[in-house]
């Protein structure tokens, strides 16, 4: 099946929903951290969807699941610093779910 636009992929648009949570959860952070570890994981947070939709524009499928990849391992990245900034008691825990 042929996906006209990146937009219309579920995994992009929940990609998307993962940053605004993202956003919201690093906003209680510990202000220090802002350019630290915020930065990062929202850095990495962005990196999904945009690398789902850079893929999806390219010529070849090759290329896409070569975006797909890069996407995926940006997701273990975040999912390390959120683990990390768990265990620092950043963020309120109610937001961690």
């Amino acid at each position: 099946m042929f996906v006209e636009s990146y937009k219309n992929l579920i995994v992009w648009q929940k990609a998307v929903d993962l940053v605004i949570k993202i956003y919201k959860l690093t906003d209680d952070f510990p202000k220090p951290e802002i350019y630290g570890i915020v930065s990062q994981i929202r850095r990495s947070a962005i990196s999904i969807p945009s690398n789902i939709a850079e893929g999806r524009r390219r010529a070849t499928s090759k290329d896409f699941h070569h975006f797909l990849t890069i996407a995926i391992a940006s997701g273990a990245e975040l999912e390390t610093q959120i683990i990390i900034s768990k265990k620092l008691n950043f963020g309120k825990e109610n937001k961690y779910l």
